[in-house]
């Protein structure tokens, strides 16, 4: 069995095998599926038992996963969230990462591979994040979303500073057209804000149970629309798709719930049933475990930028935490904060694909990146304990 059939028939395989694991040590230790995914991927990939490797079909759907995986952030974007103090901290705690990742960036390769290496380190993995959260009943918290309003900004942000500084154009042109990019975006939320949807509600209603599936095939539509739109502006195709989840949530705002509801639960389950776990699984079979292990200094470098993404990308994020949390609640919001991976595998393959970065630089950013996910979540959701347990969260309404 060639490389294109296996990971055809194993990265599924593993795809089923994740949450099963997750489940079976769930009642000593919640570990996030995507551990699993990340760490079955690494398992059957070239670097240890060799059962498959890179696949032109399965890294086709890897980034389309990635897209869904953003549009889904998009979708749960709590607008409340970011007004306010919460929003207005995460803001200035992402621009201080920024500042702060640029900065050691410059020590390690100058011009503009200074700053991939600042975006990478100041990102936080929304995407990765929400589902953890809603597993785990935080959506709504006060906790949830203040750790919402953080990687909404540190995913969105990074998203603009790529189209701005690492586009192909040049930074003013880049500028116009992230401005034109983002004129289409207002006109499309404009439409959906402005314009009644009933029309819409109701054929979404007609179709819900049927073989038209008309909400799931308009999703498609405008994902792959500003995903086509940003990558014919030359724009990163993550801005496009985080766009098009903003834009199908107000859409259905005013919707049924019950639709609503059940709309979201079949987008979901192409998201994260199919699409996502082979984003994650394939990240692992394609990461370069071998070259890390070769390299003393390499893999000593790993767990050094994770704790460089705890103080350039954690300790800012605690200025977002809730008002009045306890010693736990903060260090979890910091922990969390720090999770990033895929604005890391993004920016950084643009670039080592436009040699501002080494291959080796890549590899221990997303290195880096693939613990934090692997640790971070761990180890914030375990300090956030069982709910019922669990201190109470400051009140909704100081957000």
């Amino acid at each position: 069995m060639d490389s294109l059939d296996s990971a055809v028939v194993l990265i599924p395989l593993l795809a089923v095998l994740a949450p099963l694991a997750a489940r079976a040590i769930g009642p000593w230790l919640r570990v996030p599926i995507v551990v699993f995914e990340l760490f079955l991927g690494i398992l059957i990939g070239p670097s240890v038992l060799g059962w498959t490797g890179p696949s032109p079909v399965v890294d086709l759907l890897s980034e389309f996963g990635l897209a869904m995986l953003f549009f889904v952030a998009g979708t749960e974007i709590e607008f409340s969230g970011l007004r306010g103090r919460t929003g207005r901290r995460a803001v200035l705690g992402w621009i201080i990462s920024l500042v702060l990742g640029v900065t050691i960036g410059f020590v390690v390769a100058p011009g503009l591979g200074a700053i991939v290496i600042g975006i990478a380190l100041a990102s936080t993995a929304l995407g990765t994040l929400l589902p953890i959260l809603r597993d785990a009943g935080e959506l709504r918290t006060p906790f949830g979303k203040a750790v919402g309003a953080i990687g909404a900004v540190g995913e969105f942000g990074p998203l603009v500073a790529i189209s701005i500084l690492l586009g192909t154009h040049k930074p003013g042109v880049s500028t116009i057209v992230l401005g034109a990019f983002i004129l289409i975006t207002a006109g499309a939320i404009w439409y959906a804000v402005k314009v009644p949807q009933g029309a819409l509600h109701r054929f979404v209603n007609a179709t819900l149970h049927t073989s038209g599936q008309f909400a799931v095939r308009i999703v498609m539509l405008i994902l792959t629309g500003l995903v086509a739109l940003s990558i014919a502006l030359q724009l990163d195709m993550l801005l496009g798709a985080f766009a098009a989840g903003i834009i199908w949530r107000l859409l259905m705002r005013d919707a049924d719930p019950a639709d609503r509801e059940a709309v979201e639960s079949k987008v979901e389950a192409v998201a994260f049933g199919f699409l996502v776990p082979l984003f994650f699984i394939y990240t692992g079979v394609t990461f370069d475990l071998a070259s890390l292990l070769a390299d003393p200094i390499l893999l000593a470098a790993v767990p050094a930028v994770l704790v460089v993404l705890l103080i350039v990308r954690g300790l800012p994020s605690l200025l977002a935490a809730p008002e009045g949390a306890d010693g736990k609640t903060r260090t979890a919001v910091m922990l969390l904060g720090a999770t990033g991976l895929p604005i890391i595998v993004a920016v950084t393959s643009i670039g080592v694909d436009e040699h501002l970065i080494s291959s080796a630089v890549g590899s221990v950013l997303v290195g880096a990146g693939m613990l934090s996910v692997l640790l971070f979540p761990l180890i914030g959701m375990s300090l956030r304990g069982d709910p019922v347990s669990r201190p109470a969260d400051v009140a909704d309404d100081e957000f």
